[in-house]
């Protein structure tokens, strides 16, 4: 009698386990227009459909930097489930911009980062993103910019304003204490918009091949074995199509790794997915963002986190 009973017990609780939703939902933060008004948010159930939340208005109005600008808004959770926030503050910025919060939506106050204050003629500090590294316990920070005839010139580099950026990088614990500054990613190309995702057990850092002549302006990635400054230069082809985009965000979904991007000359967001990491299938016509959505990062959090959310 007893077998029985537990027999039927652990049937009902297979049944209802298998039936329960999943408690993760997806996120996505990211800017409109040039970054005034700060910090939105975008959820989905299924990385496919994104509704805007808080009626597409900001949850967080920028303070720091000269221009006090939110644009290409990183977020990273850490272990103790903090949220933690890094952007570009201005277009000719040597600091980024760095907050947290617990919710996503009572922030602290707004830090700015010195991260290329140290060279002097730095023309920027370009789409930082963050990074959180569980087997050394680090936040990776990392970022594009340009030091004047430090790499050389890219083929009609004026037309870029004369830039020709490559990704710097530090790291930190706590967010009070930072390593030095260091080139993190060196190709042979002008490079911006670097993310990193742990999938399959590697690191893949995806990235925007900037240079204008031929022009590139498309998604490739690289891979390591570990974080840091050991990312082959040599890089895959593009995964993106005959459009230019920028801005690569992973995401895994169940057994994709998906890459949003901004078709931002088609002011649209678009898509690829991948099974293995080896062929990429061009998601754009299903993906449905909200308008005006530019650069920003997607990640998964649990239910109670978006239900607070929508209930600002």
């Amino acid at each position: 009698m007893r077998t029985k009973f537990i027999f039927i017990f652990l049937s009902v609780f297979l049944v209802f386990s298998s039936c329960s939703p999943s408690n993760n939902v997806y996120l996505f933060s990211y800017f409109t227009g040039n970054g005034e008004d700060g910090l939105h948010f975008a959820y989905s159930y299924d990385g496919l459909q994104w509704e805007a939340l808080n009626d597409g208005n900001s949850f967080l109005t920028p303070t720091a930097g000269k221009d006090r600008l939110m644009r290409d808004p990183s977020i990273c959770r850490g272990p103790d489930g903090t949220f933690h926030m890094v952007w570009t503050t201005g277009w000719w910025d040597q600091i980024i911009g760095y907050a947290w919060s617990k919710d996503l939506i009572n922030w602290s106050e707004q830090k700015e980062i010195p991260v290329m204050t140290h060279e002097p003629e730095t023309r920027n500090s370009w789409a930082p993103e963050l990074f959180y590294d569980k087997p050394t316990g680090l936040y990776y920070i990392f970022w594009a910019s340009t030091i004047p005839g430090r790499h050389g010139d890219v083929a009609e580099s004026e037309r870029e304003r004369g830039l020709n950026h490559r990704m710097y990088y530090t790291t930190t614990k706590d967010f009070e204490n930072f390593a030095p500054t260091r080139t993190m990613f060196n190709p042979d190309f002008s490079v911006i918009d670097a993310a990193v995702i742990k999938w399959k057990g590697e690191y893949i850092m995806f990235l925007k091949n900037e240079n204008p002549n031929p022009p590139e302006k498309n998604i490739r990635y690289t891979k390591s074995a570990s974080m840091g400054e050991n990312f082959p230069v040599k890089v895959s082809e593009p995964i993106t199509g005959n459009y230019w985009a920028e801005g690569p965000s992973p995401l895994i979904i169940e057994d994709y790794l998906y890459v949003y991007f901004d078709k931002y000359v088609d002011r649209r967001y678009g898509a690829v997915r991948s099974k293995g990491g080896i062929t990429w299938e061009d998601v754009s016509e299903q993906v449905v963002f909200p308008k005006n959505m530019r650069h920003g990062t997607a990640f998964s959090v649990n239910e109670k986190v978006l239900e607070k959310l929508k209930n600002e």
